[in-house]
C-alpha cells in the first residue's frame, strides 16, 4: 500500500487532489476504482479519463483538467506507469537458501544471498551472485555465472558456459546456449560443425519464455546491455545484439548477424545470417530481412492485408512481374529510338 505522496515523489510529479490518499494496485482507466492508480498516455483516451474513477490518475499537463479526483501531473505517463509497476509485482521477494533437493556441485559457488528452488541442478564451476533467484526445476550447467539480483524462473536450461550480467530475467522453458544449427556437407551426409563459443549476455536484459539463444560456433553470441527478448525469438549461433535492442515475439535472427544498439524488430520477422543492420534501425511486423541496413530508419517488407480474391489476384501478377518489367524495358528503348528518329526526320 502506498499513498499518493510517495508516488508522487518517486515519480517527480505534481500532485492535483488529495495527496494522503492511498493506493492498493494499478489498473486500466475503464475498470479502475477506488484505491487504484491508472493512467492516461494516449489522446483517444481522453474519454475514458473522463469517467475513470481511480483514486488517482497519472496524466500529462494538457490533460489533468479531466480528472474526476486526484491527479499525478508528469512528463509522460506511460513511463511513470512502467517505473511504478515494479511496486506491485506478484513476485515474492527473495528468500535467502538452497532447497534440501537442489543439486549443487562442490566446485559451485552460491551466495548466501541467493535462492535456489527444488529440484534446481547446478554444475561444476558455477558462481550465482547475491540476490538471485534460481526457479524450481532449472539446470545450470557447468562453467556457468549469474552476476547479482538475476532472476531464473522455473525449468530453464543454460547450458554450460553462459555468463548473465546483473539484473537479468530469464522466462521459464528459456533454453540459452543450445548448439547453433551448423553443419557442412558431405558425401555421405551432413557433417556436424561442433559449437565451441559460449554466450554472453549483459546487463538488465530480458529473455521471454520458450525463447532459445544458441551458443556460438567459435566466438561467443553476445547479448548487450538492456536487451529484450519476447517469448519465442531465436537468437542463432555468432550474433550479436546491440544495447537496448528490442525484439518482439516469433522473430528469428539467422547466425552471424549483428544488430546495433536502439534497434526494435516486431513479431513475426526474419532477419537472415551474416548481415549488418545499423544502431536506430526499426523494423515493422512480418518482415523479412534478407539484407544489411547501413542507415537507420524505418523498414518494412510484405504484403497488406487484403481480400482472398484481390490478394490472389496480385499474387498471379507478382509472379510476372518480372517478364512485364522486361516488357516495359522493351518499350522504353523503342520510344527512345522512334523520339530520335522524329528529331532527326524534323532536322533537329
Amino acid at each position: 500500500m502506498f499513498s499518493v505522496a510517495q508516488i508522487a515523489e518517486y515519480l517527480q510529479g505534481q500532485i492535483i487532489g488529495d495527496a494522503e490518499l492511498e493506493i492498493v494496485r494499478l489498473s486500466p482507466l475503464v475498470s479502475a476504482d477506488t484505491g487504484c492508480v491508472s493512467f492516461c498516455a494516449h489522446t483517444k483516451s481522453q474519454q475514458d479519463l473522463r469517467c475513470c474513477n481511480a483514486s488517482v490518475v497519472l496524466v500529462q499537463e494538457i490533460d489533468k483538467h479531466l480528472v474526476k479526483h486526484t491527479a499525478i501531473v508528469v512528463a509522460d505517463p506511460y513511463l511513470a506507469f512502467a517505473k511504478i509497476s515494479q511496486w506491485f509485482d506478484w513476485r515474492a521477494a527473495i528468500r535467502p537458501g538452497m532447497a534440501e533437493n537442489a543439486v549443487i556441485a562442490e566446485s559451485a559457488t552460491v551466495s548466501e544471498q541467493a535462492q535456489v528452488c527444488s529440484f534446481a541442478v547446478i554444475g561444476e564451476n558455477v558462481d550465482i551472485g547475491a540476490g538471485c533467484y534460481i526457479g524450481a526445476n532449472t539446470v545450470i550447467g557447468d562453467d556457468c555465472s549469474i552476476s547479482a539480483n538475476s532472476r531464473i524462473e522455473a525449468n530453464v536450461t543454460l547450458y554450460a558456459n553462459v555468463h548473465l550480467g546483473e539484473r537479468c530475467i530469464v522466462h521459464s522453458s528459456a533454453v540459452l546456449g543450445a548448439d547453433g544449427f551448423g553443419f557442412a556437407k558431405s558425401a555421405s551426409g551432413w557433417q556436424k560443425i561442433y559449437q565451441l563459443g559460449g554466450v554472453r549476455i549483459g546487463n538488465d536484459v530480458e529473455i521471454g519464455a520458450s525463447t532459445t539463444v544458441d551458443r556460438g560456433a567459435l566466438c561467443d553470441t553476445v547479448i548487450g546491455d538492456g536487451v529484450k527478448l519476447d517469448n519465442q525469438v531465436q537468437i542463432a549461433h555468432n550474433v550479436r545484439l546491440g544495447k537496448h535492442t528490442a525484439i518482439a515475439g516469433c522473430t528469428a535472427i539467422a547466425g552471424s548477424t549483428h544488430i546495433g544498439d536502439n534497434c526494435t524488430i516486431a513479431g513475426l520477422s526474419g532477419v537472415t545470417g551474416h548481415l549488418q543492420i545499423a544502431a536506430d534501425t526499426h523494423i515493422t511486423a512480418m518482415s523479412l530481412v534478407s539484407h544489411s541496413i547501413k542507415k537507420a530508419g524505418i523498414y518494412s517488407s510484405g504484403t497488406a492485408i487484403e481480400p482472398h480474391p484481390s490478394w490472389k489476384r496480385n499474387v498471379v501478377r507478382f509472379r510476372s512481374l518480372d517478364q512485364m518489367a522486361k516488357r516495359l524495358k522493351n518499350l522504353e528503348n523503342e520510344m527512345q529510338q522512334l523520339a530520335q528518329k522524329v528529331k532527326k526526320d524534323d532536322g533537329y
